[in-house]
């Protein structure tokens, strides 16, 4: 998995997302801080707000924000992104009012929200060879995991020596230092055939994703992850400590426990999806996070649980980790950044519905009755999926064009028929394809 990067621009661009992360973990820590020394005891409705903002930039600026790069190069943006990411955090420490932690938070976030699905659509244009691009989507969700274990020993560590207003510095260089590893490779910035409107630009990546069976089917696989990974993160500190009585620590090795088994399953990965096609994997992960689901609403005690996280940490994985390929698979290089936009404001809009929920269940209802209802909401992404995303999942879709003229582009090579001209074209639906019958 580690040869994807002997690859210089990947290698770098891998160095830059990394950094960018743990800059992002200490401000994380530091927000929650900085939230307590303005807000003191209503700190937490704080933090509650700033997430809420959060979800909202990323559902409503990630599309908006592709229309836009569509037309500037991807170096440039990914560039741009990150030095209004590091002005943020430089501006963080200077903050005395809580209105001031909403509009900073809304613009670094937006800020995230281009930087994101821009970057993961270059991967797969610098990394042509499917099994490359697979390490590469392993590779990224080893980087999320092992930030969400070391960003918080790396600020305990920190705040031995300094303030948590110092902490931001810490981001304002990793988004600097991702800056610089950014301009130092030359990147890939495929430009659409023709000419399209803002609002075409706008909301094409969603057309195409909603109109495309495999990613509706990953859409509904997505509200299973968002399901079971909010319940992992919102209740886990309730279920440790509230209910089974225990400290802190605890809380976080059943936190290490999801990501030890989310981390087992991207190592696995790749050389399983060389062997095995994606339905089956992701499908097969959407079932553990139900049937952990399930188990949680049995849990007798705190080894249960760990045992419990873990498995819901690999279900969750190798639900997610492949969907980079789907969405390759289904677009033209010249859309991916527009497809990648669509996910990632999709995903958020799931994880918008299920981190209240979890949180307001847990609360009213208790945890039991929780996990039921979290686990049918896995159950029925599941269920969706399976319906949604074809068993049979051709790359290419033999179709008829019987309308366009012969010198259409889309007719090269072709042969014509009785029923007009028919030849094989990636299975692909975009504007000009989603009314073509299928014959």
């Amino acid at each position: 998995m580690l040869k994807v990067l002997t690859d210089r621009t990947y290698r770098h661009l891998f160095l830059a997302q990394v950094i960018a992360l743990v800059g992002t973990g200490l401000a994380t820590v530091a927000l929650g801080l900085l939230a307590f020394e303005l807000a003191g005891a209503d700190a937490g409705a704080v933090l509650g707000t700033a997430l809420a903002i959060k979800m909202v930039a990323y559902v409503g600026v990630a599309p908006i924000a592709s229309a836009f790069a569509e037309r500037l190069p991807r170096r440039f943006m990914l560039v741009a992104c990150d030095l209004v990411r590091a002005s943020v955090a430089a501006c963080l420490p200077f903050v005395t009012e809580v209105w001031q932690v909403y509009l900073l938070i809304f613009v670094l976030q937006s800020a995230s929200a281009a930087f994101t699905p821009t970057f993961q659509a270059t991967i797969p244009d610098v990394l042509a060879n499917d099994k490359d691009y697979t390490s590469a989507l392993s590779l990224s969700r080893l980087a999320y995991d092992l930030e969400s274990l070391v960003s918080p020993l790396l600020t305990a560590a920190l705040l031995a020596v300094v303030s948590f207003n110092a902490l931001f510095s810490g981001t304002v260089l990793g988004f600097l230092a991702s800056a610089l590893l950014v301009v130092s490779v030359v990147l890939p910035s495929p430009k659409p055939a023709r000419p399209r409107g803002i609002y075409d630009r706008t909301t094409r990546g969603l057309r195409i994703y909603l109109n495309t069976p495999r990613l509706q089917g990953l859409l509904a696989l997505t509200l299973g992850v968002a399901a079971a990974g909010a319940m992992v993160i919102v209740n886990t500190v309730v279920l440790v400590q509230s209910i089974f009585a225990l400290n802190q620590q605890a809380t976080a090795l059943a936190l290490a426990a999801f990501g030890s088994g989310s981390m087992l399953a991207a190592l696995a990965l790749p050389r399983l999806l060389d062997r095995v096609p994606d339905r089956p994997v992701m499908l097969a992960g959407a079932g553990i996070l139900a049937a952990g689901m399930l188990a949680g609403s049995l849990l007798s005690g705190f080894v249960p649980l760990l045992f419990t996280w873990f498995a819901v940490g690999i279900g969750y994985s190798i639900t997610q980790t492949p969907s980079g390929r789907l969405i390759r698979r289904s677009s033209h290089a010249e859309d991916r950044p527009a497809l990648f936009a669509a996910q990632f404001a999709l995903s958020h809009a799931a994880w918008l519905i299920t981190y209240p929920l979890a949180g307001w269940l847990g609360a009213t209802v208790g945890m039991p009755a929780t996990f039921l209802v979290m686990a049918a909401i896995a159950a029925a992404g599941l269920i969706l999926a399976m319906r949604l995303w074809p068993a049979s999942d051709p790359t290419a879709l033999e179709h008829t064009h019987e309308d366009l003229p012969a010198d259409h582009p889309h007719l090269a090579g072709a042969r014509a028929t009785s029923a007009g001209y028919r030849h094989l074209h990636d299975y692909i639906i975009d504007d000009e394809h989603a009314s073509w019958p299928e014959r």
